[in-house]
């Protein structure tokens, strides 16, 4: 543990933001973790409920159940619950407007993760550079027979490039990967929304 950290040492000040671009993108993951599990969003009590909605009277019901677990699922479907009257239009207009609200909820963070895994490598490029540039420093003034200064040099500029590397990869992969699990998400909620919508149309086939 103390030779990595005299390693990381060794890396020069732009270790500092990289280190601390590490630490966001770790926080934000596990974030994502535990707030994008598929049985937190997509709640499997209000699930079963719109499965078995048959009549009109069974919407208070519903309306119980996504009170009791509220969130992204529960915001949206509750739209169609409580406007059961209006025309179909309506709902599906009032569906997209909360939707694109929650969407931003599902997303958050993702937009950071993303700027970690651009700036990550770029910041262990500039770590090269000013490397390259002590390297180049001591050839200028004490010529090529300082081993031990030129080392140094290079040896910044080669950690920090790593280091760059080793954060920008797994967070762009991270970042990938839970931006394609909002949008499943998302497009699960539509289907369920979609799904509630048509059984409301039917309700107001029945009574009219």
């Amino acid at each position: 543990m103390e030779q990595i950290w005299l390693t990381l040492q060794r890396g020069g000040i732009i270790m500092i933001p990289l280190l601390l671009s590490s630490i966001i993108a770790l926080g934000i993951i596990i974030e994502k973790v535990i707030t994008l599990r598929r049985r937190k969003i997509l709640v499997p009590e209000i699930i079963a409920v719109i499965d078995n909605i048959k009549a009109p009277e069974d919407v208070s019901l519903a309306l119980s159940i996504c009170d009791k677990h509220k969130g992204v699922f529960s915001n949206v479907i509750e739209i169609g619950l409580k406007n059961t009257q209006l025309p179909k239009d309506d709902i599906k207009e009032m569906y997209e407007e909360q939707g694109r609200q929650e969407v931003r909820v599902l997303e958050r963070g993702l937009s950071i993760l993303e700027t970690v895994a651009a700036i990550a490598p770029l910041l262990g490029l500039l770590g090269t550079v000013l490397g390259m540039i002590r390297v180049f420093d001591v050839i200028s003034t004490q010529g090529l027979g300082q081993t031990e200064s030129l080392s140094g040099g290079i040896s910044e500029a080669l950690i920090t490039t790593v280091v760059g590397l080793s954060i920008g990869i797994p967070t762009l992969v991270f970042y990938n990967y839970y931006t394609s699990k909002a949008e499943n998400l998302i497009l699960d909620i539509e289907k369920y929304s979609n799904d509630l919508l048509h059984k409301i149309q039917k309700f107001r086939k029945t009574t009219e």
